[in-house]
């Protein structure tokens, strides 16, 4: 079987959509599964409906990297969105061609090639995804480094021979899962200025002509297909080989924090596609973490001492269903600052992203620091209903009672894995979590629900304050933690309904 490539699908008679030769307006750093799925659809997207008319370069922002594969397959690869979308199952295949290659700069050639890039008349885009540890000053970096070893060292070796070169300004969009993504690079690339000595006329250029964005992407990536039987099913299907196939959820949502002429100039809403600029994404993110992340919290542990094992399984089931969007429909919801409308749509596609067929999302999985996330995720929502409706939301409390007990469920032991504890199934299972807050619990394991209850709640080490002073909070959890012991997690959720 030929490995895909522009000819072997000339010769297979391929009909979609392709592009093989454009300007290079993109310079990309990253080349995993998730820029694959997520930026490098939405160029070719609006390639096809929008008439773009660009292409993405990427660059390996770490060696070794997929730059051989990428090249060796003419920057082409397939990508499947799959979910369900207005509760309707979804499965699309497209051929992606908005990559013209992939460079190594950690080889001198592609060094070079990427600084050829930085220079050329077509660039206007600069996007990035090195994880969040990415966007990191690193003092060691010197700017005759051929690379320089942080993403924003190479990006101001970048800018900086763009300047020389008396080129234009460009658009940063980091992608970056970190708060003010591109505040923080910009404030990267200033440091590299000052430590390299670099003119002011190029401070300038950064701070005024280039613009940075910070920017907020959803959408799930398991990338590759796990299953070998599937795997060869696909490639059986296509008619070609190929090493880069990527695998993404049918939702996707692209927040850009930019000034009102950036949204003419992307071609995304031309195309169709999710992607407002807006002047701040911070609601967005608020937005994503309580109703998204806040959703995955608010009910797994709950859920899991129900005997469920994945989330899908969760939506099949009326009683976790309608826990979870009582939860958010009635008590986060109305804690949020942006329209009633946009929210409740993407809480319902929330909906349909867990109920997905093609993912088997673990519950456990996401039980990871659940101590924390608990926090992070449920805490805001929950105080900031009882402070605008002067009550306790019923569901937020029962989602802490569940909290709590899934990590006292009969402790067996605390070991080097994590606590050990059963679930009423039968099984045992491990929480992991903060050292101490697993400490914690293993000492306590012998507390009545009146005593556990009232130090989780006395814990500032956890909260950040001392959660009894919350008017009938404490009552409701230590009810809410015994019906769930007597009678089980699912008939608690449902007395909430």
């Amino acid at each position: 079987m030929k490995k895909l490539c522009y000819q072997t699908l000339e010769e297979l008679g391929y009909q979609g959509y392709l592009l093989k030769d454009a300007p290079e307006k993109v310079l990309q750093f990253g080349e995993g599964n998730f820029l694959r799925a997520f930026v490098n659809y939405w160029f070719d997207v609006s390639n096809e409906r929008a008439g773009w008319n660009g292409k993405c370069v990427l660059v390996q922002p770490i060696a070794p990297g997929l730059a051989e594969v990428i090249n060796g397959q003419e920057g082409l690869y397939t990508l499947y969105l799959r979910g369900r979308e207005n509760g309707e199952r979804v499965d699309k295949k497209r051929i992606i061609s908005s990559v013209s290659r992939c460079l190594n700069p950690y080889e001198r050639e592609g060094f070079d090639a990427m600084m050829e890039v930085a220079v050329s008349d077509g660039l206007e885009y600069v996007v990035s995804n090195t994880t969040e540890a990415g966007i990191v000053y690193d003092p060691a970096c010197n700017l005759d480094d051929a690379p320089a070893a942080s993403f924003p060292g190479k990006l101001t070796q970048v800018l900086y021979r763009r300047w020389q070169a008396g080129k234009g300004g460009l658009v940063i969009l980091s992608c970056e899962l970190i708060d003010n993504n591109g505040r923080e690079l910009l404030k990267c690339v200033n440091q590299y200025a000052d430590q390299w000595g670099l003119e002011d006329g190029f401070r300038r250029y950064v701070n005024e002509a280039c613009t940075f964005c910070s920017t907020l992407v959803d959408r799930i990536v398991p990338g590759r297909v796990k299953d070998p039987a599937e795997a060869a099913r696909m490639e059986q299907a296509n008619g070609y080989r190929d090493e880069l196939i990527d695998v993404g959820e049918i939702f996707g949502v692209w927040n850009i924090e930019g000034p009102d002429w950036l949204e003419e100039k992307l071609p995304f809403q031309k195309a169709g596609l999710n992607c407002p600029v807006v002047p701040d994404v911070t609601p967005y993110k608020k937005r994503k973490v309580r109703i998204l992340n806040g959703a995955h919290t608010g009910f797994v542990l709950g859920a899991y001492l129900a005997g469920f094992d994945i989330v899908r399984d969760c939506m099949q089931d009326g009683a976790v269903r309608g826990f979870m969007n009582k939860m958010l429909y009635e008590e986060v919801i109305p804690t949020l600052p942006l329209d009633k409308k946009d929210l409740e749509d993407f809480a319902g596609a929330v909906q349909d992203r867990f109920n997905n067929p093609f993912v088997d999302h673990e519950l456990m999985s996401i039980s990871l620091n659940s101590t924390s996330k608990w926090r992070a995720r449920n805490m805001p929502s929950f105080l900031e209903y009882v402070e605008k409706a002067g009550k306790l939301p019923p569901c937020l409390t029962m989602s802490f009672a569940a909290y709590i007990a899934f990590f006292s469920s009969d402790i067996r032991e605390l070991n080097g894995e994590g606590l050990v504890c059963r679930r009423p199934k039968g099984n045992d299972y491990v929480c992991c979590d903060d050292r101490w807050a697993l400490e914690f619990y293993y000492e306590h394991r012998g507390d009545s629900p009146e005593e556990l209850v009232r130090a989780v709640m006395t814990n500032q080490r956890m909260w950040g304050r001392d959660l009894t002073e919350v008017d009938g909070f404490e009552a409701a959890v230590v009810s809410g933690l015994k019906l769930i012991r007597e009678q089980g997690a699912k008939a608690a959720y449902a007395s909430c309904l």
